[in-house]
C-alpha cells in the first residue's frame, strides 16, 4: 500500500506539473488582464507601468519559475477582479460546486444500479425496454438542454389542454399532465454556514430544494451512461460459468444476483465509472450557468469574460487535482472490491 501511495504521489506530481505548464501556456490566449482592471482613459504609460510591476513583461520561463515556486506554497496569486488571493476566491465558490456533484453522484448510484440491475435480470420485459428507451434519448440530450426542460416543468410550470376541459376525464387528464411550477431555480438561496466559508445546502430543507434541479440536471449526463454500463456488465456476469454452478448447486437466486453477480459487476463499473464522476466537475459549467449557481464553474466563465488569468490558471490547477485524487480514490477502492488484485500491479 505504501509503495502504491508514493508511485501514485509522483504520479500526481508529474500530472500537475503538466497541467500548471499548459495552463500557464495558454495564459497569453486569454486576452489582456490590464484592459480589464483599467478604464479606457488610463495612459499606455501607466498600463506599461503596472504591466511591468505585475511581472507580465518577464520571459516566459522566469513567470513560470515564479509561478511555479509560489503555486508549491499554494500561493496562485491574487485575482484582478476580486482583488483577492485566489484560492480564497476558489474556496469561497468550492463547497457549492462539490455539493452539486456530491447530490448528482448520488443520484447515478441510487438509480443506476438498482435500473441497471434489473435490466439485465430482465432483459425482455416492457419496463427494461422503457428505461433503455429513455436511456439512449438522455444520452443524446445535452444538459443545459434538460436544464431549460426542467426549469419550465417545475420551476416555470406548464398548462397542457390537449383534451376537453369540459368533460370530467378530460379536466382530470389535463390536469395530471400540467405543472404549477414553484420550485427554485435560481442560485443557492440561504445555504446554512457550517464552517468558515463552506455554506451547506444540504443542512437546511429548503437548501435542498434549490438542488433538486440543478443535481438531476448534472446526474442526467452521467445516468444513462452508467445504467447501460451495469447492465452490460450483469449480463456478461449472469453467463458465466461460476454463476450457472451457483445455480445448479441451489443457491438462491437473490444471492446470486446482488451478493456474486453484482460485486464483480461493479469492479468494472468503478474503474470507468469513477473518471466520470470526475468529469462531472467540468461539466458543471454549463449547469450553473443555466441555473446561475455560484460554484467554481460559474466563476470560471466570469474569469474567463474578464481575462482574470491568474483565477484561470488557479481554476485548472484545482480542477486537475480534484482529478488525480479521484483517479487515486477508485483505484484504492478497486483494490478493496477485489482483494485478487494488487495495488501494486503485482501479481496476486
Amino acid at each position: 500500500m505504501i509503495a502504491f501511495l508514493i508511485k501514485r504521489l509522483y504520479h500526481a506530481l508529474l500530472v500537475m506539473f503538466v497541467i500548471s505548464i499548459i495552463a500557464f501556456a495558454i495564459q497569453d490566449n486569454l486576452g489582456d488582464p490590464i484592459q480589464q482592471m483599467v478604464g479606457q482613459s488610463v495612459p499606455e504609460s501607466e498600463r506599461e507601468a503596472l504591466r511591468e510591476e505585475l511581472g507580465l513583461n518577464d520571459p516566459f520561463l522566469v513567470q513560470y519559475l515564479r509561478f511555479a515556486g509560489n503555486a508549491v506554497q499554494f500561493d496562485f496569486g491574487y485575482s484582478y477582479t476580486f482583488n483577492q488571493p485566489t484560492t480564497e476566491v476558489i474556496m469561497r465558490h468550492l463547497p457549492a460546486t462539490l455539493e452539486l456533484v456530491a447530490a448528482s453522484t448520488f443520484l447515478i448510484i441510487a438509480l443506476s444500479v438498482p435500473i441497471g440491475v434489473y435490466s439485465a435480470i430482465r432483459p425482455r420485459a416492457w419496463l427494461t425496454r422503457f428505461f433503455m428507451g429513455v436511456s439512449i434519448v438522455g444520452i443524446s440530450i445535452p444538459v443545459f438542454l434538460t436544464a431549460i426542460v426542467l426549469i419550465q416543468i417545475f420551476a416555470i410550470g406548464v398548462s397542457v389542454t390537449p383534451f376537453p376541459a369540459d368533460t370530467g376525464w378530460g379536466a382530470w387528464l389535463n390536469d395530471l399532465l400540467s405543472t404549477d411550477g414553484g420550485m427554485p431555480a435560481y442560485g443557492r438561496g440561504d445555504p446554512v454556514n457550517v464552517f468558515g466559508t463552506w455554506d451547506s445546502n444540504f443542512a437546511s430543507l429548503n437548501g435542498l430544494t434549490y438542488l433538486v434541479l440543478p443535481a438531476v440536471s448534472l446526474a442526467s449526463i452521467m445516468l444513462p451512461l452508467f445504467i447501460r454500463l451495469i447492465r452490460a456488465e450483469m449480463l456478461e456476469v449472469l453467463q458465466s460459468e461460476y454463476v450457472k454452478f451457483a445455480r445448479a448447486k441451489g443457491i438462491s437466486l437473490r444471492r446470486i444476483y446482488f451478493i456474486h453477480a453484482l460485486k464483480n459487476t461493479m469492479l468494472p463499473v468503478i474503474t470507468v465509472g469513477g473518471v466520470q464522476i470526475g468529469t462531472l466537475v467540468a461539466y458543471t459549467i454549463l449547469t450553473e450557468t443555466v441555473f446561475q449557481w455560484p460554484g467554481m464553474g460559474l466563476m470560471f466563465l466570469n474569469a474567463i469574460q474578464r481575462s482574470d488569468v491568474p483565477l484561470i490558471v488557479t481554476y485548472l490547477m484545482i480542477v486537475g487535482l480534484i482529478f488525480v485524487i479521484t483517479n487515486t480514490l477508485v483505484d484504492l477502492i478497486y483494490g478493496l472490491v477485489n482483494p485478487t488484485v494488487k495495488l501494486t500491479g503485482k501479481p496476486a
